[in-house]
């Protein structure tokens, strides 16, 4: 895993890549951090999907100014759909376009509010997106999702943010011929594929890691992921 730097439209940020070993091209990935930023857990999350053989890059949406300053734009972006989170987004797409040992397809995944921006962006040009507990959901969830990839989502049955989002999830993927896997993990909570700080605490609001929950629900998303984004 290595910190570079790639090109936006409003000025360069800051990624986290993770290189697959041995020959590629890969398929590519970017994934979206949640609303904490991108910490060592994010490192982790990153070097994991290259290990599943594909290039991982984790852009910083928070490059530019104050933490508290971007957190609350970025939120304002994700509610309108629009701004420099999407656009940097975009560009972490375009970069691993760009590369060499990318194959020419890229997935999105995202957690929490990276899995709410997985699903915002799925119909702008990724080949699979995976959002895990993306709660609440987008406002105007048929209209986000018309003309989305394929999406493998993943939810904590504990997740007090999510409560119905699977169902509305599944109503809009089949009424709109979405290829969906979406999977409640019933002893699961927010946040249950993340390792943050404070998980005694976490657990009892109902947030908090699950290693059996993540650890089935990545098994999807890399079969989800093979079967869409791997060429011949």
């Amino acid at each position: 895993m290595t910190t570079i730097e790639i090109d936006a439209p409003d000025g360069p940020i800051e990624a986290l890549l993770s290189v697959p070993p041995g020959p590629g091209p890969w398929p590519g990935v970017v994934v979206i951090h949640d609303a904490i930023g991108y910490e060592p857990d994010k490192e982790s999350t990153n070097d994991h999907i290259a290990t599943a053989g594909y290039l991982a890059l984790t852009p910083n949406l928070y490059s530019r100014g104050g933490r508290a300053r971007c957190i609350i734009r970025v939120m304002r972006e994700l509610l309108t759909k629009r701004g420099r989170a999407l656009d940097d987004i975009l560009a972490a797409r375009n970069h691993l376009l760009a590369m060499p040992e990318c194959s020419g397809r890229v997935g999105i995944a995202g957690f929490c509010m990276g899995g709410q921006f997985a699903l915002v962006m799925s119909p702008k040009g990724f080949g699979a997106s995976a959002p895990f507990y993306g709660t609440p959901l987008p406002r105007n969830l048929s209209e986000t999702l018309d003309g989305a990839c394929p999406i493998v989502a993943s939810f904590g049955g504990r997740d007090p943010l999510g409560i119905g989002a699977p169902k509305r999830l599944r109503q809009v993927t089949q009424t709109q011929h979405i290829a969906a896997d979406i999977k409640v993990y019933p002893g699961a909570g927010h946040s249950f594929a993340n390792k943050i700080p404070g998980q005694p605490l976490l657990r009892i609001a109902g947030f908090g890691y699950n290693q059996a929950a993540t650890e089935d629900a990545w098994s999807r998303v890399f079969a989800f992921f093979g079967k869409h984004l791997r060429t011949e």
